[in-house]
């Protein structure tokens, strides 16, 4: 079915960004796992996941549009150097994802793409529901216990990896 224009470049305007957050949080949570910080590590590990899989959706999406899935494009990627840094930019990425989702289900709804529409709102809700709000209450924490404490906080016991 040959999609809207519009609506697939706004697909791989968000794509572009996903793979974003997928490859920081990669990167970040390989740096938890180095540095010991296991529960860390499982957190953002699991949102790896979750970006691959609303990457799928997007990628799916295009291709029955008949659109070409931008996969090189990388939009916002900041990997941080220290635990609030990297929380800061993993947030600083969620929040410019909520963003363009806001504008492309505006312009589904515009351009009365409903289906599309309806595959978009659900990332919207896991992305501010769980992705930024998670961030915003470690950053929070941080605040308010210092950086030592919640550090050790997220120790957990290291599980043997293959």
């Amino acid at each position: 079915m040959k999609g809207n224009q519009k609506i697939i470049d706004a697909l791989n305007g968000l794509l572009a960004m996903e793979l974003a957050a997928m490859d920081q949080y990669f990167v970040h949570s390989q740096m938890y796992l180095d540095w010991g910080l296991q529960k860390l590590y499982d957190r953002i590990s699991h949102e790896f996941d979750d970006e691959k899989g609303h990457a799928t959706v997007l990628i799916e999406r295009m291709l029955f549009l008949e659109g070409a899935p931008d996969m090189v494009t990388r939009d916002g990627f900041k990997v941080g150097s220290d635990i609030k840094s990297m929380l800061e930019s993993d947030l600083r990425v969620e929040y410019e994802v909520a963003s363009r989702l806001r504008s492309a289900i505006a312009l589904c709804e515009q351009e009365r793409d409903f289906v599309t529409k309806d595959a978009l709102v659900p990332l919207l809700d896991d992305t501010e529901m769980d992705h930024a709000h998670w961030l915003e209450q470690q950053l929070g924490m941080i605040k308010r216990l210092g950086i030592e404490l919640y550090t050790q906080s997220q120790l957990g016991e290291v599980k043997p990896h293959a």
